[in-house]
């Protein structure tokens, strides 16, 4: 079985973790074999959710970088206790007042790096268990719910039915962003209280439902699985797979000739002078992820804007990733994706 990235269309009443276990069964893997998903999705939640099969799911931190784009339909007038429409009612507002326009520059006042407060029906852990885990236990413990910090950059507002309350919009935003806290919050400016009433994450990074990639719901995998021969139909969702590269579309790209390939295949360091640099990384988007406008780094210290995508030269073939240590001019091993030759 190869590597690479399945595409998934999430269905609602799904959990993120449904939706790997279905690929587990379908791709056959066993043992050892690692499946993983990019960027949880609430059961209420529908769209895209890359799924990551063997070497791939190494790629998942670097994703950290990625925004992601969500459709959200939301009402004002109602609170919820989880700031939704499938949440417990607390309290009905008049809107009476409230204009298309009050909605659109509320909603615009909230674009760039804002604090953010996780609602309690949420899976950020405080003290070893998930918010969620808390408030349906109905304990009395006092939970401090830290807010956080978090890129929304950029709001489209897409129609507006004042007279009904009735808005839609697409957001765009850095990883961690709550959009049922982004209506509680605007419901809370407007003074009339808003939830969310449906929400589709539209795009992580580049992997979009805009018809460019490969999309398939776990219902029709579930389907096919129970009709079809597994082999094959494990073979026909692999020709779905995006390679490992696809996402990396920020890093720099460098290339090296067979002899060196070899070498680096067994992650060992390249001198600088050995590669062939295509691309050089997307240095101002990596700085536009950081609230302090400096250059993120992966868990072990290394800048994403020293980080490049490496390739054989001959046959294009995609070998890992590399990090250009600037003290010593070599291209270091960050992550090698091929077997050692």
């Amino acid at each position: 079985m190869k590597d690479g990235i399945l595409v998934l269309k999430k269905p609602q009443n799904w959990t993120s973790s449904d939706c790997v276990a279905i690929c587990r069964r379908a791709l056959r893997c066993k043992g050892s074999r690692k499946v993983g998903h990019g960027g949880t999705l609430d059961p209420m939640a529908t769209g895209v959710l890359p799924i990551f099969v063997g070497q791939t799911t190494r790629i998942m931190e670097y994703l950290d970088l990625d925004s992601k784009t969500y459709r959200c339909k939301a009402l004002l007038g109602t609170v919820t206790d989880t700031l939704d429409i499938w949440g417990e009612p607390i309290e009905t507002r008049a809107f009476d007042g409230i204009t298309e326009q009050d909605i659109r520059e509320g909603l615009h006042s909230f674009e760039g790096w804002i604090k953010q407060t996780p609602p309690k029906y949420s899976a950020v852990r405080i003290n070893g268990r998930r918010l969620y885990e808390y408030a349906y236990s109905g304990e009395t413990i006092e939970v401090d719910i830290k807010q956080r910090t978090v890129n929304i950059e950029r709001i489209d507002v897409l129609s507006v039915d004042a007279a009904r309350g009735e808005f839609v919009f697409d957001v765009t935003c850095s990883k961690g962003t709550y959009i049922r806290t982004l209506c509680s919050d605007l419901g809370e400016k407007l003074g009339c209280g808003c939830i969310m009433t449906s929400l589709e994450r539209t795009a992580v990074g580049n992997i979009g439902l805009d018809g460019r990639i490969p999309v398939v719901s776990p219902l029709e995998i579930k389907a096919r699985c129970a009709e079809t021969d597994g082999d094959v139909y494990a073979a026909e969702l692999e020709r779905q797979f995006l390679s490992p590269d696809y996402p990396l579309i920020h890093f720099g790209r460098v290339d090296m000739p067979e002899d060196r390939a070899v070498y680096f295949s067994r992650g060992n360091s390249i001198r600088w002078h050995q590669v062939r640099v295509l691309d050089v990384p997307d240095r101002d988007y990596m700085i536009r992820r950081d609230p302090e406008g400096r250059v993120p780094e992966n868990t072990r210290g290394r800048r994403y804007d020293r980080i490049y995508k490496v390739y054989q030269r001959e046959t294009g073939e995609f070998l890992g990733t590399g990090y250009y240590d600037k003290t010593e001019h070599l291209l270091r091993a960050d992550k090698v994706f091929v077997e050692k030759r």
